[in-house]
């Protein structure tokens, strides 16, 4: 099956894919005029990655996925010999500002005449010209670092002050330099700055076959291991045309769903605790450890990691633990609507998430929010709704929305899809067919390409994969929700005081890890 566009002469092949993948090759005058098109219908920019082509015959490649109406679109652009640059698209996607950076600070390849061309993951560890994911890059002789020196933007004016937060901060969280304008207690302008975890990944991924990948992908985000694993499972299990036993696909939305759970649980928590309400964290956190001993007991780890392998599952559920599993979901169900009621009807709590970091959809569709905070800015997108790839497309999931935008909203959200997961789960319990779980995978094939494409908890997650030669990995590039989320709540803070930052960066709860590696 293919997708013509005859007045830009592009052609797309769809991939053996559980998801609606379609590929092919740009020029650059098509790949601008492919991305004004997708733009002008609503679409949205997915992902952004470059790699290195050399030592197959090429030159330098820039790869875009594309979220349109069919499905999901990756463009390969390749640059000609000599050529180190490729059209900018930040003015159409914004989310592509940083993503291009990226490519150009890993690859030495760059976004003509964009208008913002610093650097963003060269945190002064590779000198001038040297570029870690080149394929003649020597991780084993590192050059000195250079001075680095930010240019942060500067607001001026009376009574304008500065608050430089991070990157070390007073929790235990990860590292990201938030830097806050100010007048008084009002923010003007936030400006962030993260690369402090970059771990060279996808690097690393270099130096692995495609079935070790796995236990790596599994280790992009600790809280995100279900959607990465099964995402980066369904890419190498689509090069080789092979379905897994149903019986597995069931167990992975099962795990899915309770990672969404547990997650969801413990932003509840730090949401009330933000706003000093102490029972409420000391409850979903409750709530969240009985869950994640449940895991332990029942599958063998807290957070599920390991349990999706290419070919299926590493573990079934038997009838004994599935009652066990449902009767702890229904006490959970009750308990959540409980404390749901307490924090609708506590005045204190809805006083600061009412209109607090407000995204209106307008701006939301705009700068492409997606995942929890975009269906609590009025974007109505779910894959688990939209492509249902087997066993959803069994399960009718109810996807929530709202239109308000502000932390109150993404509460909602977040409630609204505790419910529905246990819902979710309890068809899977109730339906789950018999059988295998789990089976070997042909031999992969050379120089091949797959996408996995999977709706976490968080947002979509995207793993594309490039096999090389002799069963290796050409270019794995994992990504994160987040890499569109982060710059928008640069936007939410606008206007609101200070002390709101902590509640707003929390109902986003965006990960560093995920999208720095």
């Amino acid at each position: 099956m293919t997708i013509e566009f005859n007045d830009i002469g592009v052609t797309l092949q769809a991939l053996h894919s559980a998801m609606p993948i379609w590929r092919g090759t740009v020029a650059a005058q098509q790949y601008r005029k492919l991305c004004e098109r997708v733009h002008n219908q609503g679409g949205r920019l997915m992902a952004l990655w470059g790699s290195d082509e050399r030592m197959r015959g090429g030159h330098f490649a820039l790869h875009v996925a594309l979220a349109a109406q069919p499905g999901l679109y990756a463009l390969q652009l390749n640059l000609p010999d000599g050529h180190l640059s490729f059209p900018d698209i930040s003015d159409l996607f914004p989310a592509a500002n940083r993503m291009q950076r990226a490519v150009h600070d890993l690859l030495g390849i760059q976004a003509a005449g964009a208008i913002d061309s610093r650097k963003w993951l060269r945190h002064g560890a590779w000198r001038e010209g040297c570029y870690p994911l080149r394929k003649d890059f020597d991780g084993q002789h590192l050059s000195p670092a250079e001075p680095d020196a930010y240019p942060f933007v500067l607001v001026e004016g009376d009574g304008v002050h500065e608050i430089p937060v991070g990157p070390v901060h007073a929790g235990t969280i990860e590292p990201g330099h938030f830097r806050f304008s100010i007048i008084g207690e009002r923010v003007l302008r936030l400006e962030q700055r993260f690369g402090y975890k970059h771990k060279g990944i996808e690097k690393r991924f270099e130096s692995l076959t495609p079935l070790e990948g796995a236990a790596l992908a599994g280790r992009l985000s600790g809280d995100s291991t279900v959607a990465n694993s099964w995402a980066y499972a369904m890419a190498l299990e689509s090069l080789v045309g092979f379905t897994p036993p149903s019986r597995a696909l069931w167990l992975r939305a099962l795990f899915l769903e309770l990672e969404r759970i547990h997650n969801h649980l413990g932003d509840l928590g730090y949401l009330g605790n933000d706003v000093a309400l102490a029972f409420g964290f000391a409850q979903f956190w409750r709530l969240k450890e009985d869950m994640l001993r449940l895991h332990q007991d029942m599958f063998g780890h807290r957070y599920l990691m390991d349990k999706i392998v290419p070919g299926g599952v590493a573990c079934n559920i038997g009838s004994n633990r599935a009652r066990r599993l449902a009767q702890q979901l229904a006490t959970l169900k009750d308990e959540v609507h409980i404390l749901k009621n307490i924090y609708d009807e506590h005045a204190g709590v809805q006083d600061r998430f009412l209109t607090t970091g407000r995204v209106k959809p307008a701006l939301a569709a705009k700068l492409g929010l997606t995942g929890l905070p975009g269906r609590a800015s009025g974007q109505a997108w779910d894959l688990r709704a939209q492509y249902p790839c087997a066993p959803y497309d069994q399960l009718d999931v109810h996807m929530a929305t709202h239109r308000n935008g502000d932390v109150a909203a993404r509460v909602t959200v977040r409630f609204e899809e505790v419910f529905e997961s246990i819902r979710l789960i309890g068809l899977i319990l109730d339906r789950m067919p018999p059988g295998e779980v789990c089976a070997n995978l042909p031999p992969i094939p050379d120089n091949a390409f797959a996408i996995g494409w999977v709706e976490g908890w968080r947002g979509e997650i995207l793993i594309a994969l490039h096999t090389g030669s002799g069963n290796t990995l050409h270019r794995v590039h994992p990504h994160d929700p987040s890499w569109q989320n982060w710059p928008v709540l640069e936007h939410a803070i606008i206007g609101n005081i200070v002390p709101d930052f902590p509640l707003i960066n929390k109902s986003f709860n965006l990960s560093y890890a995920g999208q720095d590696l």
